[in-house]
């Protein structure tokens, strides 16, 4: 038990996209290339100043001795048979062989060094993203529907910095990395690891998961951990939508029946299944848009706006353009229309 602990604490974590690096045989050979630039100094600075130096083995040192001086020295082996005597050699020693030395090493340990620094990077990043982070929207699940979701989001305006991918699969995370998405690894079941994606500051969670049974224990938990979140969720069979609402979801796509509506949608009228293709697909076309009711609509019919009105949204209550009681309207009302796409503009119209 406390293995299986151990493991899910080390592959539940975040990941936030990584910035473009220089290839690892580059960073290699930068560093090989500031190794010799340090050494051939030395030797530089051992030749100037070579009638400082005794050799216990001729007592002059020749370009030679020089390269062996300073290989040994800044590689801190010091064999002792090279060695300054003048005053002058002794103090070019502490003043710049001795920093030339430690400069080095630290190129020799370099890798480490970077592994640490990158860790610090890393984490700073880390809590500098958690504390900035309001108001984002969760996605349990980059598979098809999931992807679709996102891509729909950012149609409408939303940032890649704002959406947070939670899947249990490293190798998904990656590729959600790669397109620009903070990536959590880790069973969206478990509160945990909900709490990793922030989800209890979260605007909105989609569920997208590939079982229904799965997508109702994360409406649960999801639920707990935000009481005011949206949750928008998805299951495979119509049957399992009221239980998924009863754990928390607000709205539920049951996914078989809807692409099944449009297979017969399509055989009676393929244009009209085009449409509604069109219609789900932001950024293109028409687009389905939902906007408040501004001043100069307040108290008109819903026939007597410039945009065409298919529903409105009063309250908890969706009311259909011909429902008597849909007019007139009200300055709380919520307006669903259908517009043209324009990726240029706003979606709430300027009162």
């Amino acid at each position: 038990m406390a293995r299986q602990a151990e493991e899910r604490l080390i592959t539940s974590r975040v990941k936030l996209p990584r910035r473009v690096v220089e290839q690892p045989l580059r960073q290699v050979a930068k560093r090989l290339l500031m190794a010799l630039g340090v050494l051939m100094l030395t030797v530089l600075i051992t030749w100037i100043d070579r009638d400082g130096y005794t050799d216990s083995a001729d007592g002059s040192l020749d370009f030679l001795d020089c390269v062996y001086y300073a290989t040994v020295t800044l590689s801190t082996t010091g064999y002792g048979d090279i060695a300054p005597v003048s005053e002058a050699a002794r103090l070019t020693n502490v003043l710049l062989v001795t920093p030339l030395r430690v400069l080095f090493l630290i190129i020799l340990v370099g890798t480490t060094l970077e592994v640490l620094t990158e860790r610090t990077r890393e984490e700073w990043r880390l809590n500098r993203w958690r504390q900035r982070l309001r108001d984002h929207t969760v996605i349990v699940g980059f598979g098809t529907k999931g992807r679709s979701a996102i891509r729909t989001l950012t149609a409408t305006g939303l940032k890649k910095e704002q959406i947070i991918v939670v899947d249990p699969s490293s190798k998904v995370i990656d590729t959600a990395n790669a397109e620009g998405y903070v990536g959590v690894i880790g069973d969206a079941t478990r509160s945990d690891v909900l709490l990793r994606a922030e989800v209890q500051k979260a605007r909105q969670i989609v569920i997208a998961t590939q079982r229904d049974d799965t997508a109702v224990l994360v409406a649960l938990t999801a639920r707990q951990l935000n009481r005011g979140a949206k949750i928008v969720a998805a299951v495979r069979e119509e049957e399992n939508a009221p239980l998924l609402r009863q754990s928390g979801a607000d709205a539920v796509i049951t996914s078989a029946s809807a692409a099944g509506r449009l297979l017969g949608l399509s055989v009676l009228s393929p244009s009209a299944g085009t449409l509604m293709e069109d219609l789900i697909q932001q950024g293109s076309g028409l687009d389905l848009v939902e906007r408040p009711v501004i001043k100069a609509e307040v108290g008109r019919s819903v026939r007597e706006t410039d945009d065409l009105v298919v529903s409105v949204l009063r309250g908890h209550r969706l009311l259909g353009y011909d429902d008597p009681a849909a007019s007139p309207l009200q300055l709380t009302d919520r307006l669903i229309t259908i517009v043209r796409a324009a990726n240029d503009t706003t979606v709430e119209p300027q009162e």
